[in-house]
């Protein structure tokens, strides 16, 4: 991956479909259908395209007009993110995997199936788990636990998550959480050891749908008290997922933990970014970064790359219902 933002913006193809159908006397006479994808040379391209069931207008002798069904083409996503994630670079040694969810049409798209650790960005997990549990308890949350909250999520204390990490019970509570939230590839660290837990990105886009969205096990109070916190992010930690937003609005949580073992980084970023007025959810993980800083450029290339699936289109669907203690 580049790391300049302006070479790593890429928009899909549109397409122009057109179908005619002519009818006379109740039969029709012919139907011509046609599809062309913009190129910036002025040709035709294909690409990820299959067809989906749409409707024509059909002129009817006597100048009545019918809607009938005709196929229009549909975008792969999943195609189209690996084509953007493939052109670019990773260094040897390093893995990246992003999913993201376009939250007004409900699309989504994932590139990578690898578990990875998930340092920091368990952060969320966490709090989700402890609200999930104070929910169940009829309770809300006290002074003290607002207060690790507050630093665990905004300024990524570890002393804070692990005070929290404790309180629901360490992995068990997690895993017991998760279960509940829909997280099926997910698995808590062992001790105390919460940011060396297993996870992907499909999962923790699961988990910011329970964040970001309307159908969730989360009650209203509890989503808008997580919205908040990862809006909040101390100005140091606003990088990540961020980069794919157009400056108009992200909340987010990121993760960095360098391995004693190898020397080597892992970098995560997720959250939500808002671009052109549509909000998108977005769960970056990457390892074997050789420096942060590259993991950190790695991370925002595919959060980028992700989004940019996805700029420029429009849809008329319902909306849709991330071996060392040391981490941040």
């Amino acid at each position: 991956m580049e790391s300049s933002r302006a070479h790593r913006r890429r928009r899909p193809p549109s397409y122009t479909a057109l179908a005619f159908v002519v009818v006379v006397g109740g039969a029709a006479a012919g139907t011509v259908y046609m599809q062309a994808q913009a190129h910036p040379g002025g040709s035709a391209v294909s690409s990820a395209v299959t067809p989906s069931a749409s409707a024509s207008v059909s002129a009817r002798a006597g100048g009545e007009a019918s809607v009938e069904p005709v196929a229009q083409p549909t975008v792969d996503h999943d195609v189209l993110l690996a084509e953007a994630m493939e052109s670019g670079t990773v260094e040897d040694g390093a893995e990246v995997s992003v999913a993201v969810l376009d939250l007004e049409s409900g699309t989504g798209a994932r590139y990578g199936n690898s578990g990875f650790d998930t340092a920091s960005i368990v952060k969320v997990d966490i709090l989700a788990a402890l609200l999930l549990q104070a929910q169940d308890a009829g309770r809300e949350l006290t002074a003290t636990e607002k207060s690790y909250a507050a630093d665990m999520i905004e300024n990524s204390d570890n002393t804070a998550a692990s005070a929290l990490w404790r309180a629901i019970g360490k992995a068990e509570g997690l895993d017991t959480a998760n279960a509940r939230l829909g997280l099926t590839d997910t698995e808590g660290g062992d001790g105390m050891y919460w940011g060396l837990t297993q996870t992907t990105a499909a999962d923790q886009l699961t988990l910011l749908r329970q964040v970001f969205g309307e159908d969730s096990e989360l009650s209203a109070r509890s989503r808008a008290y997580l919205r908040e916190l990862m809006g909040g992010i101390a100005v140091d930690q606003q990088w990540g997922v961020s980069a794919a937003a157009d400056g108009s609005g992200w909340a987010l949580k990121n993760g960095w933990l360098p391995r004693t073992a190898t020397g080597l980084w892992d970098i995560n970023s997720i959250g939500r970014v808002t671009v052109d007025g549509h909000d998108y959810l977005v769960a970056a993980l990457s390892d074997g970064n050789s420096t942060k800083a590259k993991g950190v450029s790695l991370i925002e290339a595919a959060a980028e790359a992700a989004v940019s699936v996805f700029a420029g289109e429009t849809s008329s669907a319902s909306p849709a219902a991330a071996t060392s203690a040391t981490s941040s």
